[in-house]
C-alpha cells in the first residue's frame, strides 16, 4: 500500500482539481456566518451535508429551511445526513429519516455517515443505497467510511470518504492500491486539527492520493470527531483561493 499513488485518470497528480465537501456545520443559528459563506460565488463546493439534529429532526426547522433554500438557489448540492452507526441502525429507521429529509428539505442525496467497511456488511448497505436512489432521481450518495473499505463499496456510491481523522494521522496515511482504478472524483478526505502552516503539504497528499473532494480544518474534536466540522477553519479564505476555479499546482 503506497503512500503516494498516481490516479487512474491519465492526469498527473498535480492536475487533480479539488473541491470541498462540507461534512456538516453546526445549526444555522449557531453558525450563521459559516452557512452564509457557502453561497459565496466561485467557491468550489461539491456538496454540503445537512445534519439538523443527528438526522432530520422531528419537524421541519425554519432556520435550516432558509439555509438550504439559499444553497439550492446558488446551485449547491445538499445531502441529508444518515448515521448508519457501522451497521447498527435498522433499514426502516434509515429510510424513514430519508423520507423526512426529502419531504422537508428536498435534499439532492445522502451522506451515509459511519458506514461499515467490511465485505459482510456490503449487501445491507447496497440494499439501503438502492432504496435511496429509488426515492430521488439522480440521487447523489456518499458513503462515509472514514477509512478504505472493501473495494466493492465503490460500485455502490458516487463517492467514498476514505479518510476522516486527525492531521497527525493524515500526514503519514497510506492509500489503498485499488483506489487507483477510479478517478479522483470518487474519493473524499476529511482532516481536522491541521495547522495553517501545513496546508500545502495536505493539498499535496490529497492530490497524490487521488482525492477530488476535501475538507481541511484547524478545528479539533471535543468529545467526538463531528464537533471538528461544526465551524469553518481559520484559513478558509486562504484554502478557497488555493483551490478555487482556475487554480492548480
Amino acid at each position: 500500500m503506497p503512500y503516494l499513488t498516481p490516479t487512474a485518470t491519465g492526469l498527473s497528480s498535480t492536475d487533480v482539481r479539488l473541491g470541498f465537501g462540507i461534512p456538516g456545520f453546526a445549526h444555522p443559528l449557531v453558525a450563521p456566518a459559516e452557512w452564509a459563506e457557502l453561497t459565496r460565488p466561485s467557491t468550489p463546493l461539491h456538496w454540503v451535508v445537512l445534519n439538523v439534529a443527528h438526522g432530520p429532526g422531528t419537524r421541519p426547522d425554519p432556520h435550516c429551511l432558509e439555509a438550504v433554500g439559499r444553497l439550492r438557489n446558488a446551485g449547491v448540492r445538499v445531502l441529508g445526513h444518515l448515521d448508519l452507526t457501522y451497521g447498527a441502525r435498522s433499514f426502516g429507521e434509515l429510510v424513514s429519516d430519508a423520507h423526512r429529509y426529502l419531504d422537508w428539505y428536498r435534499v439532492d442525496g445522502f451522506h451515509l455517515d459511519r458506514c461499515p467497511t467490511e465485505r459482510a456488511a456490503l449487501p445491507e448497505v447496497r440494499r439501503t443505497v438502492t432504496t435511496l436512489r429509488a426515492l430521488i432521481d439522480d440521487a447523489y450518495i456518499v458513503l462515509g467510511h472514514g477509512t478504505h473499505p472493501y473495494p466493492g463499496y465503490a460500485e455502490n456510491a458516487d463517492q467514498l470518504v476514505t479518510f476522516s481523522g486527525a492531521w497527525s494521522d493524515y500526514r503519514w496515511s497510506q492509500v489503498a492500491e485499488w483506489t487507483a482504478e477510479y478517478p479522483p472524483e470518487r474519493f473524499c478526505h476529511f482532516v481536522h486539527g491541521m495547522p495553517r502552516g501545513h496546508l500545502d503539504e495536505a493539498l499535496r497528499i490529497a492530490r497524490w492520493q487521488g482525492a477530488g473532494t476535501i475538507y481541511f480544518t484547524d478545528r479539533t474534536e471535543r468529545g467526538g470527531a463531528s464537533t471538528a466540522w461544526e465551524s469553518m477553519p481559520g484559513y478558509w479564505d486562504e484554502i478557497v483561493s488555493r483551490i478555487g476555479p482556475g487554480v492548480s499546482e
